[in-house]
């Protein structure tokens, strides 16, 4: 078994993973919950199986990844123009943001990197995935799993349809270049994007949903559609008690505990 398999084993070893993104500050500056990166991740509750940061940050984090038993460092390795929203970018282009080897010295334990496709640019697209291909086989070379998150283009201008259809073309391509699980959209479908590709697929949390018991809901539903696990930024950490959120949502995705049973079980409201 090489490093590869070991850290794939590690994250997804009671069968489906939750992971917890901190990344926003990569594209957004410091938005509400995180505007104190290490205090929010020293907040973070260890059942987790990983935490998803941008490379500045590892090392400004770097005591909550040097303690027992803690959760996976998952570094994000390439940005992306598509995730700046505030700045109404739509182009999705991608560039390489930082070295494999320079995150693995930091403490990276699984890489991330992201591909957008049918930018409008077939050129943009090939770029993307010269980027996404060389980033993945450069994780793979050193031991890394890499997980591929596969983000539209214009994905807010999209109807359902349109988004499913891109999600589900983009996450099996995603996993054709080499990804060891996909990170991306629930569609009104999901079951048909987890069912056609071969890897694990985590579902987002995306927007911030109203309540805690909406975005419990969202877990319960992705892991009912044959998800591997979930990535939750803003649902899991601008709640009152992300804590306990947490410990709640683990049981959700990797025990099938209901949502309404989980906000009894913890006291959620």
């Amino acid at each position: 078994m090489d490093g590869r398999e070991i850290r794939l084993g590690r994250l997804f070893g009671e069968g489906r993973a939750v992971i917890i993104a901190v990344d926003h500050g990569l594209f957004d500056g410091p938005i509400p919950g995180l505007e104190d990166l290490p205090a929010t991740v020293a907040g973070i509750n260890p059942v987790v199986d990983a935490v998803l940061l941008a490379p500045g940050m590892l090392r400004r984090c770097a005591e909550f990844f040097a303690a027992p038993r803690r959760p996976l460092a998952v570094v994000r390795l390439n940005w992306n123009s598509v995730y700046c929203f505030q700045w109404k970018y739509r182009a999705g282009q991608s560039v390489h943001g930082y070295g494999v080897e320079e995150a693995l010295r930091e403490g990276m334990d699984v890489a991330l990197v992201s591909l957008t496709l049918h930018t409008g640019s077939e050129e943009r697209d090939a770029r993307n995935v010269e980027v996404f291909a060389r980033l993945v086989a450069e994780a793979h070379r050193l031991g890394i799993p890499a997980i591929g998150e596969y983000f539209p283009a214009g994905h807010l201008d999209m109807t359902a349809e349109e988004l499913h259809e891109n999600v589900r073309i983009g996450a099996r391509i995603a996993a054709e270049l080499g990804a060891d699980a996909i990170k991306t959209f629930f569609t009104r479908d999901f079951a048909s994007v987890t069912g056609t590709c071969p890897v694990p697929v985590l579902g987002l949390g995306a927007e911030k949903r109203p309540t805690v018991l909406d975005a419990l809901r969202l877990a319960e539903q992705e892991v009912a559609a044959g998800a591997g696990g979930v990535v939750f930024g803003r649902n899991a950490l601008q709640v009152a008690d992300p804590f306990t959120f947490q410990a709640a949502l683990c049981d959700v995705v990797k025990d099938r505990l209901s949502a309404e049973e989980a906000v009894v079980r913890y006291g959620l409201s």
